[in-house]
């Protein structure tokens, strides 16, 4: 007896539907869905700039914090996961961003950034262990030839968080002054779906119960254990392919801290950094579209695809890196710019805003584009959730080390020219690594699910969760 929905086919138990619920369709939508409500929430909440308060002092301690113990638990994330299995792992990491929303609703009250702090640090832990499972459910469990497109789905499912999340702020403190910090009923709301997402990541499948379209299983490895992951995960730190992913991975939260702070939070009033952030969000939707499609459909050869994905996106982040510039030169720190809104600004608003929306256009393409590099060097959960969590630690690094490069008040024009620099870098250390390690696809894809297929049991039993 097979899969709900199968049928024999020459001996051989076919999965009929991308809807099964242990398609990867379905459940690299649900990881979708449970990152909608906690990171999407936490995403809307760092977009306000400062966390929502007027000092952005305790919101940015408390990032730094967060993105310490994240740049540790992220390496270790995906030995994790691959110890403990989905459930346990996404459960208890959704749980402590709860926890980070509520340290600011006590931070409302009683200005003591001890909370806000230690709730970072935890938050860090469990963000390292979400971000190694996610990495590894999305980039392991579709066919090797579309994981631009899920990953695209991923991500505008992610991202719609985001949306939603900047119409909290926006709706319940539309009529509140900008010498105020946001409302508690902000905090509330993203507390309650945080909550929603850590009790709905209890619907993730392990891997070895996700079957493929084609019949293959994602992996057939059950268990692990603590001794193999130390090894394993030792070994990326002398594997030339994480080597070369080194500064893509820093760079590619760094400008959050500028993004955030520095442009959102200084150019705009309070009601308009909520509006703002319902764009810039859904600017990351329309960007992991378009790449995702130019990664899978661009051209026929996988390593040409990687090429032109990465050439596409060093253009366009030029240009909206130049778009920074020319904004940025029309302020500093000792030279603040009387504040924007978005209905009495008129057309001093456009500009900053049109660059605040290209700049969530860009990172949700550059970092659609690495995790398709990610997922092009290997096809199993295993070594994936490793890779993924490799660049995930080495990300939260660079993300800690900004977030007080701007406490220690260095010059907003600094921190731009960095951030440009880092990420272009970054482009052509990618181009080699899709020259020498990426495979094309037909040939090496064929070869990787015929022996997935030999090596798989029959799908008549469901194993159980480990």
């Amino acid at each position: 007896m097979g899969f709900e929905g199968a049928e024999e086919s020459g001996g051989t138990e076919v999965p009929q539907s991308r809807f099964r619920y242990n398609s990867p369709f379905v459940q690299v939508s649900l990881i979708g869905f449970v990152c909608f409500c906690c990171p999407g929430m936490f995403n809307a909440l760092s977009g306000m700039g400062g966390g929502g308060q007027v000092d952005p002092t305790a919101s940015n301690n408390a990032s730094t914090a967060l993105y310490t113990t994240f740049a540790v638990f992220g390496i270790l994330g995906g030995g994790i996961y691959n110890i403990l299995g989905p459930r346990l792992t996404l459960l208890s990491a959704c749980s402590t961003y709860v926890l980070y929303a509520g340290s600011f609703l006590y931070y409302n009250h009683h200005k003591h950034q001890a909370f806000a702090i230690v709730a970072g640090a935890i938050l860090g832990v469990g963000a390292g262990l979400l971000w190694a499972g996610q990495g590894a459910i999305m980039t392991s469990y579709p066919p090797a030839n579309r994981k631009g497109t899920y990953i695209s789905i991923f991500w505008s499912i992610f991202n719609m968080g985001g949306v939603i999340g900047g119409l909290i702020p926006f709706v319940l403190n539309y009529n509140r002054s900008e010498a105020a910090s946001v409302n508690d009923a902000t905090y509330i709301g993203f507390m309650v779906f945080m909550t929603v997402g850590t009790l709905l990541s209890l619907a993730i499948l392990p891997p070895r119960k996700v079957v493929r379209d084609d019949g293959s299983k994602c992996t057939n490895i059950q268990y692990s254990s603590v001794s193999t992951e130390v090894v394993e995960i030792a070994k990326l730190f002398g594997n030339w392919k994480m080597l070369l992913i080194i500064p893509a991975a820093w760079s590619s939260n760094f400008f959050y801290t500028y993004q955030f702070n520095n442009v959102n939070q200084v150019m705009f009033n309070l009601r308009t950094r909520g509006l703002n952030n319902v764009f810039y969000w859904g600017a990351q939707m329309l960007g992991s579209i378009g790449i995702g499609y130019i990664m899978d459909f661009s051209f026929k050869s996988r390593r040409t695809r990687g090429f032109a994905g990465i050439t596409v996106i060093s253009i366009v982040s030029t240009a909206i890196w130049v778009g920074g510039l020319v904004n940025q030169l029309t302020y500093s720190r000792g030279d603040l710019p009387e504040k924007l809104d978005f209905k009495d600004s008129g057309s001093d608003f456009a500009g900053p805003f049109v660059l605040y929306f290209s700049f969530g256009l860009l990172d949700s393409m550059f970092q659609s584009m690495v995790y398709w590099v990610i997922g092009a060097l290997a096809n199993d959960s295993e070594t994936l959730s490793r890779y993924v969590g490799f660049y995930k630690g080495i990300q939260s690094a660079g993300a800690a080390v900004a977030w007080q490069v701007d406490t220690h008040k260095v010059s907003f024009l600094t921190q731009l020219v960095t951030n440009w620099s880092l990420t272009t870098v970054s482009y052509p250390l990618l181009v080699v690594l899709v020259l020498l390690a990426v495979k094309d696809d037909s040939k090496a894809d064929l070869e990787e699910i015929s022996k997935e297929k030999e090596a798989a049991p029959s799908f008549a039993g469901p194993a159980s969760e480990k």
